[in-house]
């Protein structure tokens, strides 16, 4: 994984306190996010819900395998040792 290229998705919402954690979580690690506000796109809202089965903001995916709800520090941290394992 090369760090520049990598981009997590973080599906979230507006006033959400979780997203703001997950965000400022992400930058202090120096992992590159985009953010997706579910409210305004139902494809995306379908894909978290309905593919992924999840009911909560936000939700991070890293790729088809490694994805999660709610603010997970212990996920980033997993996320920057991979990427620092691999180099970047």
């Amino acid at each position: 994984m090369n760090a520049e290229t990598v981009v997590v998705t973080v599906y979230t919402k507006p006033s959400c306190p979780q997203c703001r954690m997950t965000y400022l979580a992400l930058d202090k690690k120096g992992i590159r996010y985009e953010s997706v506000d579910v409210t305004t796109s139902p494809a995306a809202l379908e894909y978290i819900t309905e593919e992924l089965g999840y009911s909560q903001a936000p939700v991070v995916v890293v790729d088809d395998e490694n994805h999660w709800s709610g603010f997970r520090p212990d996920k980033i941290d997993q996320v920057a040792a991979a990427l620092a394992a691999a180099g970047h």
